[in-house]
């Protein structure tokens, strides 16, 4: 069942990041807030060099701010060490990039479950959860095989997959269609908003298209560094 828009998954309170190039200081986001709640399908839009993709990182803990703070289920995580965003991020982040990141030398399956197996859980208490999400994601039958042998819509497939195999409360894309062709692109978002809407799977995504932005409930457009209205 869909998850109904009435508690917060993460929020973001007067955001500031500033980059520092000898005597030069660049803000790259200015005083940015905003809400995301749970089960909301979000895409944060903006001309290259706006701020979205730097947003998103500091969402997810990427990056950090320069002033400001993040909280995720109520929780300030805006400065939680390497230690403790690490376990957060094998929990309860999942992320989806442009490029799928994926081991080469890794079957389907086996990049699926990387994340698990480097929080120490154990393969085989998982078989159904992997058989459940490699159906989700149509690659039953692609299992065995390694990236090379898939086509780049079916690689970002299972980057989709390894992203979900943790059940994380929110999930983070950053240009997820932008390294295909606009078939496999489309392919994609719908994917993403079947998981959204069947699973109640809160997601963020930075995209650059307006035709991916519209598979999502809600869009957020960043303009230098602030929030358009």
């Amino acid at each position: 069942m869909k998850a109904s828009y009435k508690s917060i998954a993460i929020e973001a309170k007067n955001i500031i990041k500033e980059f520092k190039v000898d005597n030069t200081t660049t803000k790259v986001l200015k005083d940015i807030s905003l809400q995301v709640m749970k089960g909301e399908f979000v895409s944060i839009m903006g001309q290259s060099g706006s701020g979205k993709s730097t947003l998103l990182y500091i969402l997810g803990r990427l990056d950090t701010p320069t002033s400001g703070k993040v909280y995720m289920n109520g929780t300030d995580i805006s400065h939680f060490n390497d230690d403790k965003m690490s376990i957060i991020r094998r929990r309860n982040i999942g992320f989806v990039f442009q490029f799928y990141n994926l081991i080469p030398n890794l079957n389907v399956e086996e990049n699926i479950m990387l994340p698990l197996l480097l929080d120490g859980k154990k393969m085989n208490d998982y078989k159904n959860q992997l058989n459940d999400i490699l159906e989700i994601v149509g690659l039953s039958d692609k299992r065995k095989h390694i990236p090379r042998k898939l086509s780049g819509g079916q690689q970002q497939r299972v980057a989709i997959a390894r992203a979900l195999i943790g059940k994380p409360e929110i999930l983070f894309a950053d240009e997820p269609t932008g390294n295909l062709d606009s078939k496999t692109g489309a392919e994609i978002m719908q994917l993403l908003r079947k998981i959204n809407q069947e699973s109640g799977q809160t997601i963020i995504m930075v995209t650059h298209s307006p035709e991916a932005a519209g598979s999502s409930n809600r869009i957020i457009t960043v303009l230098d560094g602030v929030i358009a209205e």
